[in-house]
């Protein structure tokens, strides 16, 4: 008996360090990955998902100025500061803790670390340096203090560690180095009590975004002094300060080896009261427990990357694959305070009426591919706020937007791509409510009815529609040729909304539209050339010029119409379509599928065919589905995954991860997954390839949803059994390299079988149903 008992405990022991070892979701994230070279938006910042807040390190930028992907760099083992913005083409309110000498200027990362002209910036020793989902902590060599930093979604907690000084001091800065040059137009920091600060800063960015920050910062500790500068002038003990360009301030603690300093911050783009309220409800109830904000953002991070659960692959595999789901959800933002109280882009105060949240943040460039996805799958609630977040646009300035950055009109790339996502989201069925549905219809009509406008500072809309509907294309001498392309796509969107509706006569006339990307197909070379208002093509073209195209040269663009891949392939040929795709794969593996640089070119020579790295050229290894060859899509995206995708801090990413949809692509891909045309199809498809894992559970949202899960299966998966040789859905046999997006949600199974030959006689029967 007594044998019996111990063994019984024995096991329990074992079974419970066991599970105590096994890691969540959440451990797999490395914040760090792909931050070196790395843009503004992407750095190891404490955030929450899709948090007003990135509060964390900046290392790069004041040795040149404002620059292209300043922000944090891996490879520099230096902090200038902590900010709190890190949108884009938005930064602001920066913080720093600082003992050695007094310094109150931002000065190059490689200035000396002491005496006149230092900078407050600090060596850091690399290892000490710590991150995670919601969290940032590092060692300041210069100053001998450890800086930890977590948040909530609009505000955040610093707690600082100083040794024995006289006067050790806390600076806010207000105006430092970005990756766009935002200028403080107007700036306040007032001191309202020994231990709280109030303020804004009013500034502009990208010559079309005006903002305005506001902020409350609270101290658990009565501070000495409050003192503050405008440029180079100083001032001692004062309580306020005003002025435009370089402000700020820094309060004062004679502390001994080991004393702590919290400060908590709350910010709104709406007012200081509102910046108040934002931390009475979010931050005041943690008290000043650092390590309780850190767990809660833990715990609401780990519960989001939990909806999809990974088995089998390597541990490298699932660092890559939580890291890039974490992406997805790390670089948007929601700007609208916790009452519902958002700045419009007239600069108006507004209530929210059409979602909960509204949200801003770069372009939803070509996202309907895969960033669109996951949030379908996994987050349908984001989907709909993003939803209504176009539908208060359109309310209160008449247009949607395309890349609303702190909700201002920025005009960036190409098409009105929220369209994709508007539609997409009615499609699937998380817009029900049929109001809400015409009121969505009206928007996307309007967009691809009316001459983009510039307005409130900025763009909105499409630029160059009146001479897409004149001429069925775009001009070259007018504008770029792939303006065609995307609005084609666009058009399509729109027409599967219309049919969806009943409405007839929208459908015809948009889906007759959609097929504008003929017009600057020349049928005599099989690509997509640049052609004058004469209809004349561009004399001498080069397929591998960049000229006539945005980010990307000739040959990429011919290849992408993702809304008809059928009726590109019948102007190509089948066989010549594969040829080139196949050789564009090949030719591209040296590079591993990345123009790294090259894509930013404009009018010059680049022989570039797969690019990974930007967003205009993510769908070609899915192409094959449609020309008859699906084993090349099991081939290349299993390649693609494998070397594109890297697992540090250096390679994660060659290329230009904007905020997410590159991530998106991994984790679509990796589960075998792949929309092509974004969802937007009256009964929406995705295209099948080889999962990366053996394993996949998606966790379905039962507010949106009938299905309580999804399990797709790879039996005999391996890094060599890539392709596949069958596949049955909810038991029976699949012989298309497609599924319905309903048959996901509704629940099920998916299941391949796998092997390390190809299967050239599964998945190459007739693909979709015509839209």
């Amino acid at each position: 008996m007594k044998l019996k008992l111990i063994l019984f405990c024995l096991l329990n022991f074992y079974g419970i360090a066991l599970f105590a070892q096994e890691k969540r979701p959440i451990d797999y994230v490395d914040v760090f990955m792909g931050t070196s070279n790395s843009r503004w938006m992407l750095g190891p910042y404490a955030t929450m998902p899709y948090g007003m807040i990135q509060l964390g390190p900046d290392n790069q930028g004041a040795n040149q100025g404002y620059n292209w992907m300043a922000g944090y760099e891996y490879a520099i083992n230096s902090v200038d500061g902590f900010s709190h913005l890190h949108a884009w083409t938005m930064a602001g309110l920066r913080m720093m803790p600082t003992t050695a000498d007094l310094s109150y200027s931002d000065e190059p990362t490689d200035s000396p670390y002491k005496g006149a002209g230092a900078g407050y910036h600090s060596r850091i020793q690399k290892e000490t340096e710590k991150a995670s989902p919601g969290y940032y902590s590092v060692y300041l060599y210069d100053h001998d203090v450890k800086a930890e930093m977590a948040v909530t979604t609009r505000c955040g907690l610093q707690r600082y560690t100083f040794p024995e000084k006289k006067e050790s001091r806390v600076l806010i800065d207000l105006q430092f180095p970005a990756e766009y040059d935002f200028n403080v137009k107007d700036a306040k920091i007032t001191k309202v009590t020994e231990t709280e600060i109030e303020g804004y800063a009013e500034s502009s960015s990208g010559g079309f975004n005006d903002y305005k920050v506001c902020f409350v910062l609270q101290f658990d500790k009565p501070f000495q002094s409050f003192n503050a500068w405008t440029g180079k002038k100083l001032t001692r003990n004062c309580k306020e300060i005003s002025g435009k360009g370089d402000v700020g301030a820094f309060v004062t603690y004679k502390t001994k080896k080991g004393d702590q300093v919290n400060v908590r911050s709350g910010i709104s783009l709406v007012s200081i009261e509102q910046a108040r309220l934002n931390l009475k409800t979010e931050m005041e109830p943690f008290g000043w427990d650092i390590e309780a904000v850190k767990k809660n953002a833990e715990t609401t991070w780990n519960t989001l990357l939990s909806t999809i659960k990974v088995d089998g692959g390597t541990e490298t595999d699932k660092a890559k694959f939580y890291t890039n789901l974490y992406r997805v959800f790390a670089a948007k933002q929601t700007w609208n305070d916790v009452n519902g109280k958002y700045v419009d882009p007239a600069e108006n105060v507004q209530t929210l009426k059409y979602s909960k949240n509204i949200y801003g943040g770069d372009a939803f460039w070509n996202t309907f591919w895969n960033s669109n996805g996951v949030l379908s799958l996994i987050a349908p609630d984001i989907m709909e706020n993003w939803v209504g977040t176009q539908l208060e646009l359109f309310k209160h300035t008449g247009w949607t937007g395309k890349g609303p950055t702190g909700l201002e009109y920025s005009g960036i790339m190409e098409g009105s791509h929220e369209i994709a996502l508007m539609v997409a989201a009615y499609q699937k069925g998380i817009i029900k409510n049929k109001t809400i549905a015409e009121k969505v219809y009206e928007a996307a009509k309007f967009m691809m009815m009316n001459e983009g406008v510039n307005i409130y500072g900025g763009s909105a809309g499409n630029p160059k529609l009146k001479e897409y509907m004149k001429f069925g294309y775009v001009p070259y001498e007018i504008g770029k040729t792939n303006k065609a392309l995307d609005y084609a796509f666009d058009d399509y969107c729109v027409a599967q909304m219309a049919k969806s509706l009943g409405k007839k006569a929208d459908y015809n006339y948009f889906i007759k539209r959609s097929q504008n990307y003929r017009n600057v197909f020349n049928t005599d070379l099989k690509f997509v050339v640049p052609r004058d208002s004469n209809g004349k093509w561009m004399p001498n073209y080069d397929e591998f010029s960049n000229n006539s195209f945005v980010e990307g040269n000739g040959w990429e663009y011919s290849f992408y119409v993702p809304h008809d891949v059928e009726g590109l392939i019948g102007l190509m040929g089948k066989d010549l379509f594969n040829k080139r795709l196949d050789d564009g794969f090949e030719k591209s593996v040296e590079y591993k599928f990345a123009a790294h640089a090259l894509d930013r070119t404009t009018g010059e020579r680049n022989e570039f065919y797969i690019n990974q790295g930007n967003e205009i050229n993510m769908q070609p290894a899915f192409l094959f589905n449609y020309s008859g060859k699906p084993w090349l899509t099991q081939k290349w995206s299993r390649d693609i995954l494998e070397t594109f995708y890297g697992a540090t801090p250096y390679q994660a990413w060659e290329g230009d991860e904007d905020e997410g949809q590159m991530g998106g692509w991994f984790v679509m891909s990796s589960m075998g997954l792949f929309e092509m045309r974004g969802g937007t199809e009256m009964n929406p498809e995705l295209d099948l390839t080889s999962p990366l894992f053996n394993r996949i559970t998606i966790k379905l949202d039962p507010k949106f949803y009938k299905g309580k899960e999804f399990v797709i299966e790879a039996n005999n998966n391996s890094k060599e059994n890539i392709y596949i040789q069958s596949a049955t859905l909810n038991g029976k046999a699949l012989t298309q390299t497609k599924i319905h997006f309903k048959d996901i949600v509704n629940g099920g199974k998916l299941q391949f079988e796998m092997g390390p030959l190809p299967n050239k006689n599964w998945g190459v029967g007739k693909q979709h149903i015509k839209n």
